[in-house]
């Protein structure tokens, strides 16, 4: 039998951790937002408050509303201070080590029936599970950026995930008012699998001189009807971000066609990660974004 998921803690007060902790708020779920830096978890909760207050002012929640999803989220300074969670999220860094370490710290601190989930957009599940004290309630809850706009959350089980964590998992997405769908536990699972090889590819195609910045983002959006376009959908994800993913793509299905273009790596060690550094294919420091190529 499932757990019924009531108090939600999440790792990794950054943009899809605040995200998170916006929405399981505003489903009336307490919710515990962790990070190692205060300074990042006081931005966190600061980026929570901007983001509510937007929805007021375009009429989607009223003043209540807001009040009572910001009042159901506290800072929380220490694993330790997540034990009366029900389901503890992790969103840190896209980065398999740093990621078993927050788990193999994590798990004395909970309860034994509480659930794990990682937020992780690429790496194994069952991987990540082994680092745990509990494969079998461990799950991969791959939310999509940004978390309050995007209707869609990946469920990756593990090959020990137990049929109860698979069934609480799908009950507490749906309380968020989210659509889930079931991926195996394969490199990036579906959507990234997807979309991070068309994104690689896009910058292949600047990489090789086939279009500029401006024409590759203008064709796809006009010629393919996307939103955005694949670079500048790249500077919002985070190069680094796109990086880890198809490294992981790469290094997990052992086949060329997902080599990270040499352009994407040259941009991440410049420190050039997109939207969030105000550099990337675009330069985001002026009034209005520019091509960096």
């Amino acid at each position: 039998m499932g757990i019924d998921i009531k108090t939600v803690g999440i790792i990794g007060a950054g943009q899809m951790g605040s995200g998170i902790a916006h929405v399981c708020a505003m489903a009336g779920l307490d919710v515990l937002l962790n990070d190692r830096e205060t300074e990042r978890l006081h931005s966190g909760l600061a980026t929570i408050d901007g983001n509510l207050a937007r929805q007021v002012s375009k009429g989607t929640i009223d003043e209540a509303q807001r009040r009572g999803a910001r009042d159901r989220i506290a800072a929380a300074a220490t694993f330790a201070d997540l034990a009366p969670c029900d389901l503890v999220i992790e969103a840190a860094t896209e980065d398999e080590g740093t990621k078993r370490q927050i788990f193999s710290a994590l798990c004395p601190q909970l309860r034994p029936d509480t659930l794990v989930a990682t937020n992780t957009s690429s790496i194994s599940i069952t991987r990540l599970a082994a680092s745990t004290d509990r494969p079998e309630r461990f799950i991969g809850i791959h939310f999509m950026n940004p978390v309050p706009v995007m209707q869609l959350v990946e469920l990756i089980r593990g090959i020990a995930t137990e049929d109860p964590t698979y069934e609480s998992a799908k009950a507490f997405i749906a309380k968020l008012g989210k659509i889930s769908t079931m991926s195996e536990d394969f490199p990036a699972f579906i959507v990234n699998r997807i979309l991070l090889p068309m994104i690689n590819e896009a910058i292949y195609t600047l990489y090789e001189g086939v279009g500029s910045v401006e024409s590759i983002d203008t064709a796809m959006k006009l010629g393919a009807n996307h939103p955005m376009g694949p670079l500048q959908l790249a500077d919002f994800i985070g190069l680094d971000t796109c990086l880890s993913v198809m490294q992981v793509l790469y290094e997990g299905l052992a086949d060329s066609k997902y080599r990270p273009c040499p352009l994407l790596v040259k941009y991440v060690e410049a420190g050039w990660l997109g939207r969030k550094t105000k550099r990337g294919f675009y330069d985001y420091r002026g009034e209005h974004p520019v091509p960096t190529r």
